[in-house]
């Protein structure tokens, strides 16, 4: 795994830039530094070594007569194969890597090398001749690739803190995203929290020529489901393509380890992994935050060394400033600090990773998948003036209580009711909450889109659609990149591999949530190799207990600080926020989640805007 960046165009000090943009991503590879430029680009490169690990690996990579230039972030699982087919065609390899495969297939292919491709990848190759640009991202978005234009110079980065680093780029908050951000919890993708940086989204390539850029999509994760098939032949291609994923991100010259929670995802991988690594972590606070004890039974069972860490409420809240200086941008996920602590684990071990992402969306696993199938009976068995009825009278409850979202989402429509897995400030929410309520808009407004392309198919599968589009994007790949990186580990998801989503993509929805499970078919062939309580485990996420810490007078008084400082006082109205911080401590309601995505956004707004620190290391604790 490594980290690139870089720019068109001459500036002064031109070299001492790019390596400045350089060093502030040396986390996304420590092993060594690469650099190319002419007089028309700056490319840099940080390694991690992985594949063929000594110096011939070394980036740039570039082709027979070095007219392409090539940085590379990811790994490319097939290089072999492609490699044997190039050679035939006359190509001439110096290294071992899979790198080289991408400059030589470029050179053959063009564009049309990237649907070859099975990996995850953000890469950089510069024609010198043509003094043209392309940058490519990988089918679901699992390496990240940003960019923006400052007057003529093309800027890019795996990492945003890269770009900031440019000569002449101005730094501005974008306050649209704030708005989007409240609803989703994560900025939408392509924009960024910063005016003008945006990301190339998943599946998409761009071309920087002449001044101009263009940007097109080359594949699209489009579901089609086969009705005809029976359960036994889902269940049986599902394991062997599953399988042949995990074999192939196995692909290492370093060793192999694995993160092990209790649910299916991560244990269904962890069976591959006998005499080799698991990682887990969990907090003190009872077997619903704790998995460690379950990841360590199934480490036994299957014959893999486990290793652990309790994760103590000091030790969380004192890296939540570093965590999100490492984001770039303010995810409020508080499992994305909990993967900070299990990658900090694992790189004292190993220097790859399989995790369990990419499973949910792409098989049905998440719980909300069954609210389709039970609105029904709920709108058959009730009239809407009930509904509607009963929808206002649980708004004015002042209590939270089990069952209250389900009654207000019940009477409208998937592509009304489902903004995806996270959905924290309603529209009339945000008119009260923020000081400047013109930038608020309906969600709605982002999800159309994809509701629009899918509208032929049942509402399960439009709900993984948008899944895999925006909330795999925006929150559970962003996360799991930017916290393996932050400990220099990398981190590959086998369930989000090409050939895995050909065989997803025809599952009938009856196989995939039903009234026996969500993700019933990959349940079934994760069976073959689980125990069956860990096979069929309810889905849990990774649990971290926000709630109970901000009953916790201590952590109440860190947010209660927050929420009237200067940054607060700038974009929000103090009195509604602290409406949902003391209802909260006094148990009147669980705001936990609204409150905690206000808490990161300032902490992240103080880290980039208020210059509180550039370097993780001098953040303060809490």
């Amino acid at each position: 795994m490594c980290g690139i960046c870089g720019f068109t165009g001459e500036i002064v000090n031109r070299d001492d830039v790019l390596r400045e943009m350089a060093d502030l991503i040396t986390h996304r590879g420590p092993d060594s530094s690469g650099f190319y430029t002419d007089c028309c680009v700056a490319m840099g490169f940080r390694r991690l070594s992985i594949i063929d690990v000594d110096s011939s690996g070394n980036q740039p990579i570039y082709n027979e007569d070095k007219t392409l230039v090539l940085t590379f972030n990811g790994e490319i699982y097939n290089y072999r194969d492609l490699r044997a087919e190039l050679e035939e065609k006359g190509h001439r390899f110096y290294t071992k890597t899979d790198s080289e495969v991408l400059v030589h297939g470029f050179e053959e292919w063009g564009e049309e090398m990237l649907p070859r491709l099975r990996g995850m990848f953000g890469f950089a190759i510069w024609n010198t001749k043509e003094k043209s640009l392309f940058l490519a991202r990988d089918f679901f978005g699992i390496k990240p690739v940003h960019y923006t234009q400052v007057g003529d110079h093309f800027v890019y980065g795996s990492e945003i803190k890269s770009i900031l680093a440019f000569p002449g780029f101005e730094k501005k908050f974008n306050y649209a995203e704030l708005d989007r951000y409240l609803s989703f919890q994560y900025a939408v993708p392509p924009e960024t929290f910063f005016e003008g940086v945006y990301c190339l989204l998943p599946a998409h390539y761009l071309w920087y020529r002449d001044g101009k850029v263009t940007v097109q999509r080359y594949w699209e994760p489009r579901f089609m489901p086969d009705e005809s098939l029976q359960e036994k032949e889902a269940v049986d291609r599902i394991e062997k393509v599953f399988e042949d994923s995990v074999n192939a991100h196995k692909i290492s010259d370093v060793e192999v380890g694995c993160f092990l929670s209790s649910g299916v995802d991560s244990s269904y991988v962890s069976t591959y992994f006998a005499d080799q690594k698991t990682f887990t972590v969990g907090f003190d606070f009872g077997d619903h935050y704790n998995e460690i004890h379950w990841a360590a039974d199934l480490s036994k069972e299957i014959g893999a060394e486990h290793h652990y860490e309790v994760i103590s409420s000091e030790d969380f809240w004192g890296n939540i400033k570093k965590v999100q200086y490492h984001m770039d941008q303010p995810l409020a996920d508080p499992a994305c600090i909990a993967l900070y602590f299990v990658s900090r684990l694992a790189s004292k071990y190993v220097k790859v990773v399989l995790s369990g992402e990419g499973a949910d969306e792409l098989f049905g696993g998440y719980t909300v998948y069954n609210e389709p199938r039970v609105f029904r009976v709920y709108r058959a068995v009730l009239p809407q003036c009930v509904r509607t009825f009963l929808r206002k009278m649980v708004q004015k409850v002042p209590r939270h209580f089990r069952g209250q979202g389900f009654i207000t989402r019940g009477e409208y429509p998937t592509n009304e009711s489902f903004i995806g897995n996270a959905k924290m400030f309603g529209y009339e929410d945000k008119k009260r909450l923020l000081k400047d309520p013109s930038i608020v808009t309906r969600p709605q407004e982002i999800t159309k889109k994809y509701y629009e392309r899918v509208k032929d198919l049942d509402d399960v599968t439009r709900m993984q659609y948008l899944d895999i589009n925006l909330w795999m994007v925006g929150d559970i790949l962003l996360k799991a990149d930017r916290m393996s990186m932050a400990n220099s580990l990398e981190l590959r998801v086998p369930f989000l591999d090409k050939e895995v989503f050909k065989v997803a993509a025809t599952i009938p929805t009856r196989l995939r949530v039903n009234r026996k499970n969500t993700k019933y078919a990959m349940r079934q062939a994760a069976l073959r190799h689980l125990p069956e309580a860990t096979a069929q485990k309810e889905k849990l996420g990774f649990p971290v207990p926000t709630r109970v810490w901000l009953r916790d007078e201590k952590y109440y008084n860190v947010v209660k600080a927050a929420f009237h400082s200067q940054t607060a006082q700038k974009f929000f109205c103090t009195e509604e926020l602290m409406h949902y911080l003391d209802d909260h401590f006094h148990g009147l309601r669980d705001y936990s989640r609204r409150i905690w995505t206000v808490f990161i956004f300032i902490v992240w707004y103080d880290i980039y805007f208020n210059d509180a620190s550039h370097e993780p290391g001098d953040f303060p604790a809490y």
